[in-house]
C-alpha cells in the first residue's frame, strides 16, 4: 500500500507515550495528513505538534470515534485506559471498558473506508500458567490459548484482538495486531501510579540520589523477570507490522530477559550510586516471568528489537532526570 499526500492517517492515544512517538515518526517519514486524537487536554500530551490536526476526543463514545476516523485511510488505535502493574491490578473494570474504544474505532474505521487498521495489543493476553517461573520460556503467539489472560486488562486486549480479526474476515478491513512487551523510553509517565517499571525505577533512583536518602523500594522480591523494549524499536516494529502481510497477532518485544534486581543494578550504575533495597512483598507484581519469542517477527521481517536495555535506560534516565529538574 502506498500513501499519497491526500491520505489521512489517524493516531488515537496520540497524547500518550507511544502515540506521541508514533506521530513524531510519521512526521519524520513525510506523512502530510496526520490526525492526532486523545482524551486528555492537549497541554497534557507528552508530545504535540502544531502541523498536525490535534483533537481532544473520547473515542470510547461512538460519535467521537466517527469524527476521529472520518476520511482516514490508515488508523492506528493506541488508545486505552492503562498503566503499569500497579494500575491494571487495581483498575480491572476501567481497563475492561477500553473495549468501547476498540469497538467504536473499529466500526468508525470501517465506515470511513480505511485501508489499514493497526491495534496495539499486549503481552498481558498470555496465559498465566505459562508465566509462573522467573526463568520463563519465551512466549510464542500460540501461548495465548487456551486463554487465561491477565485479569481485566489482558482479557480486554485478547477480546479486542479477536474483534479485529473478525472485522477483517467479515468486513474486509485489513487489520494488523502487535502484542507489545513492556515499552519504555523518554516522553512518558514516570510518576502518578500509571508508570511502568523502567520509568519508576529511574525516578526512584533519581529521587534517592537528589534527596540523599540512599534507599529504594522494590515491589516483590526483585527476582521476577521481564523483557523491556525501547520505544524506538516499538515504533519501527509497529510500522513493519502495519504495512506487512502478517494478519495474525505478532509479538513485539525485546528478547533480553532481566530480573527487576538486574534492572535496578543498571540504573544504579548509570546514576553512579548504590542504594539500600527494601522489598515490598505486598505490592502488585504480576506474573513471575515473561519474555518475547520473536521467531515469527524475524520470519516476517528479518528484524527484531535490538536496542539494548542499558542503552535505552541511559536515554530514559537522562530524560527523566532533566524533566524532574525542570519541574
Amino acid at each position: 500500500m502506498t500513501l499519497t499526500p491526500d491520505d489521512l492517517v489517524l493516531v488515537t492515544g496520540a497524547g500518550g507515550f507511544i502515540g506521541g512517538h508514533l506521530v513524531a515518526s510519521l512526521r519524520r517519514d513525510g506523512i502530510e495528513q496526520i490526525r492526532a486524537v486523545d482524551i486528555k487536554p492537549t497541554d497534557e500530551w507528552y508530545q504535540r505538534f502544531d502541523d498536525v490536526d490535534n483533537r481532544v476526543l473520547d473515542v470510547s463514545k461512538e460519535a467521537a470515534a466517527e469524527e476521529a476516523a472520518r476520511g482516514a485511510s490508515v488508523v492506528y488505535n493506541l488508545a486505552a485506559d492503562m498503566g503499569g502493574m500497579g494500575f491494571i491490578e487495581n483498575n480491572k473494570a476501567a481497563c475492561m471498558l477500553s473495549v468501547l474504544i476498540s469497538t467504536h474505532v473499529l466500526l468508525a474505521a470501517c465506515h470511513a473506508g480505511a485501508r489499514r487498521y493497526f491495534y496495539s495489543s499486549s503481552a498481558c493476553v498470555y496465559a498465566a500458567d505459562k508465566q509462573t517461573e522467573a526463568e520463563v520460556t519465551a512466549l510464542r503467539e500460540e501461548d495465548a490459548y487456551p486463554a487465561m489472560a491477565e485479569d481485566g486488562y489482558g482479557w480486554e486486549k485478547l477480546f479486542s484482538e479477536r474483534m479485529a480479526r473478525h472485522f477483517r474476515e467479515d468486513y474486509g478491513l485489513q487489520t494488523r495486531v502487535a502484542r507489545y512487551h513492556n515499552v519504555y523510553g523518554p516522553n512518558g509517565t514516570y510518576q502518578g501510579g500509571r508508570e511502568k517499571a523502567p520509568a519508576a525505577i529511574c525516578r526512584k533512583v533519581i529521587e534517592a540520589k537528589v534527596s540523599g536518602r540512599h534507599e529504594i523500594e522494590i515491589w516483590g522480591d526483585g527476582e521476577q523477570t521481564r523483557s523491556f523494549m525501547y520505544v524506538d524499536d516499538c515504533i519501527r516494529g509497529t510500522q513493519l507490522i502495519t504495512w506487512g502481510d502478517a494478519t495474525e497477532p505478532l509479538n513485539l518485544g525485546s528478547a533480553e530477559l532481566v530480573s527487576i534486581n538486574n534492572l535496578v543494578d543498571i540504573v544504579e550504575d548509570i546514576a553512579g550510586i548504590k542504594l539500600e533495597r527494601r522489598y515490598n512483598l505486598d505490592a502488585p507484581q504480576g506474573v513471575r516471568g515473561r519474555n518475547s519469542d520473536n521467531t515469527r517477527l524475524r520470519e516476517a521481517f528479518d528484524w527484531e528489537p535490538s536496542i539494548s536495555l542499558r542503552e535505552g535506560l541511559e536515554r530514559t534516565y537522562r530524560w527523566i532526570y532533566d524533566d524532574i529538574a525542570k519541574r
